[in-house]
């Protein structure tokens, strides 16, 4: 099969995925369980997609400047900073340990 077979394919399934979403019935999607689990599947989610974007390049693990910076905005998060000021934290961190010689 070639590429556009399968970008076919997936946009098939896309789209087909978000149209059963509108069938669910709405006494699943008020109930305060369903509510809980997918509130949970979001959260662990993105922090799943930040890890594997923190130490992951291409198919091999990387330990660099982005693991310190995640490490930085993390402790900001743990302070409670406001949002910005933990991207600000990031790139800070991310920036000095780049200049530090790290890659």
């Amino acid at each position: 099969m070639t590429l556009w077979v399968w970008i076919i394919v997936a946009c098939v399934a896309a789209y087909l995925t978000k149209l059963l979403g509108y069938l669910v019935p709405r006494k699943w999607l008020t109930n305060r369980r369903v509510a809980r689990v997918a509130a949970a599947l979001t959260i662990g989610l993105l922090a799943s997609l930040t890890v594997a974007n923190t130490v992951a390049t291409g198919q091999a693990l990387a330990f660099d400047a982005r693991l310190g910076a995640l490490a930085a905005a993390a402790v900001a998060l743990w302070l409670k900073a406001p949002f910005l000021v933990v991207v600000i934290v990031g790139a800070a961190a991310a920036a000095a340990l780049r200049l530090l010689g790290i890659p």
